[in-house]
């Protein structure tokens, strides 16, 4: 990790943005420049000064994004604010706060106004905006106040960074070929172009004609060189699905922390979240590639192939979508696939990790309450929030679409006699809503295009697995590439409480149905004996203990000792695995050819 400076030290950004076009544009346009600095870096503040000329207008609001574009929670960026005030030639000029994310000014005889306000950043994630004296970054949503009805502006970004910080890794474009200098079209591109500024390690490579920047922060072992040539394996599988590159240049910015994780995708960049000591695994390095191939792979779908409700923005609210199965779940199939496709994992490890994805789904009782389509939906109030009986409730999108996914590719596959696959449905998707129609899709024409290229209605397939709860027929689509699910735990005849517990043995989630739920026993409960035995290691709490015996639980539930009879039940977890059928014939074998890219 990079040294650490305790001193409240000053540094300095500067962002002008200049007027373009908006529905209606202003007679006078408008001239938009940021000054952002941190005098108080090391107590993760920095202080903005918005300066507008040019104004011709009777009233002014500024607005905070209330989210991110692709992470789907309302997360109140205006939270962060404080100390807001507006002058106009240094006279004060009164400001009032009109709802949660929107300031408003009478600029009656006012052409020009200067607003400044500090904004609170110390959380690092991929979604959020994190200040220390080591570094910056911004996530764009909850830095940067836009003055309502100027979206559409281009902006210019300049940096004056604070004494050793010497890097800016930004998709935002160089002006004039100075580093410290970048540009953005309107807000939306502004939004969309989070900055890493300090002394990041930085490494760069080229992939036909398209350039990448890698920025790490945090440290770490990994190998640059290693990560350039699989890096760009992963990039040219994935160009290759869809037939082009629309970026000259991409960023990708890397947060090596002790323990992280997650992404979080932009137009011509991304964030990413890992580990730093998980480079040097065969594992945790494949992970990262997954994790590279799934951000990246979000350049085409979702940030240009999108659900038609995605796009143009709505930064106060919701943006509801049915079809983040699509935009989120089938990037976490290709995820997988795409490293398949770049040989850097094997058909073994691709199965491996659909059946892990399999048996994420069917161990979760939800998935038999929440219809895949309605997950998507609901994401703004479920999928980011959840709570100790979300497993009961709901599915995650990402899981059950990757599933979804494979289903779609081996039916295509299959009925089409391998001439096309869930590949040529992207392709033609990108290519008739991004670069044809120029707007998004909505879920008949999508669902148009799997039919399209599958050779077949799909609406009894929608109603079971997209708008329905159905049990997946596993074995229908993986039999057409000659394999099979099998359940390592079909046999398994032990008991169980139905609960899920954490290290200190307070049950952390109750599996609806499960002898728990039944009889009463609770999250937060502390278990402490079992018919009087002290629980010890909870792998041996049952042990001699038959299905339909009945046990006294006895737990510490609000601090008090209660014992609570419960009834044992089977333990119904699955343990899926991918097997080969022994007979495939030629055309299965055909199937798993192109499937696997074999």
């Amino acid at each position: 990790m990079k040294k650490l400076y305790s001193s409240a030290l000053a540094y300095l950004i500067t962002i002008m943005i200049t007027p373009a076009f908006a529905a209606t544009p202003p007679a006078v346009p408008a001239k938009i420049s940021y000054t952002v600095s941190f005098p108080e870096a090391q107590a993760h503040y920095a202080e903005v000064e918005m300066n507008i000329t040019g104004l011709a207008q009777p009233t002014l609001e500024v607005k905070m994004p209330v989210w991110a574009p692709g992470s789907y929670l309302v997360r109140e960026f205006a939270k962060n604010i404080e100390s807001l005030s507006a002058n106009t030639r240094g006279k004060e000029l009164p400001v009032t706060k009109i709802n949660k994310n929107t300031w408003k000014m009478n600029m009656t005889g006012v052409s020009s106004v200067t607003v400044k306000y500090k904004v609170y950043a110390f959380e690092l994630s991929v979604r959020t905006s994190f200040i220390d004296a080591s570094h910056a970054f911004l996530s764009s949503t909850g830095i940067f106040l836009y003055p309502k009805g100027m979206i559409s502006q281009p902006s210019t970004v300049h940096i004056k960074p604070y004494k050793d910080w010497n890097k800016v890794s930004t998709s935002l474009e160089m002006v004039n070929g100075d580093v410290f200098t970048r540009t953005a079209p309107n807000y939306d591109i502004l939004y969309d172009s989070p900055l890493e500024i300090g002394t990041q390690d930085v490494f760069d490579f080229d992939v036909d004609g398209t350039h990448y920047e890698v920025a790490m922060y945090g440290g770490g072992n990994y190998d640059k060189e290693r990560l350039k040539v699989d890096m760009a394996k992963v990039i040219r599988a994935e160009v290759n699905v869809f037939g082009e590159n629309p970026n000259k240049h991409y960023t990708f910015i890397v947060h090596n922390k002790q323990r992280n994780g997650g992404g979080l995708e932009h137009l011509s960049s991304t964030v990413l979240g890992a580990s730093r000591d998980q480079y040097g695994t065969p594992g945790g390095y494949r992970g990262f590639l997954s994790l590279v191939a799934h951000e990246h792979f979000h350049l085409w779908n979702v940030k240009r192939l999108r659900p038609i409700a995605l796009g143009p923005f709505d930064y106060d609210n919701e943006n509801y979508t049915t079809n983040l199965w699509i935009a989120e779940g089938f990037t976490a199939y290709y995820q997988n696939m795409i490293l398949r496709y770049a040989g850097i994992s094997s058909p073994q490890d691709y199965l491996n990790d659909m059946a892990g994805d399999i048996n994420t789904v069917e161990n979760q009782p939800g998935t038999k309450v929440q219809p895949l389509a309605e997950s998507s939906f609901d994401a703004w109030i479920k999928g980011y929030r959840p709570n100790e009986n979300s497993y009961n409730t709901g599915i995650s999108y990402y899981d059950k679409g990757a599933i979804v996914g494979m289903l779609l590719d081996l039916e295509i596959i299959n009925n089409s006699n391998t001439k096309y696959s869930l590949n040529d449905v992207m392709k033609y998707m990108y290519d008739t809503y991004y670069k044809g129609k120029k707007r998004g899709y909505t879920d008949a024409e999508f669902k148009a295009g799997f039919e399209k290229f599958a050779g077949e209605k799909l609406d009894d397939f929608y109603a079971k697995y997209i708008n329905g709860l159905a049990p997946i027929d596993y074995n229908k689509y993986l039999n057409y590439a000659g394999y099979k699910l099998t359940d390592e735990f079909a046999d398994n005849n032990e008991p169980s409480l139905g609960v899920f517990t954490n290290s200190r043995k307070i049950i952390t989630t109750v599996l609806r149905g499960g002898a728990g739920w039944v009889d009463g026993l609770n999250v937060n409960d502390e278990l402490t004996a079992i018919d009087d035995t002290p629980v010890t290691e909870m792998g041996s709490i049952l042990k001699g203990k038959k299905i339909g015996d009945k046990v006294n639980v006895t737990v510490t539930r609000d601090g008090q000792r209660i014992i609570i009879p419960v009834t044992l039940k089977r333990n119904d977890a699955v343990k899926y695995s991918i097997t080969e059928l022994p007979d495939a014939n030629a055309k299965q074998l055909d199937v798993r050819k192109k499937w696997l890219h074999l």
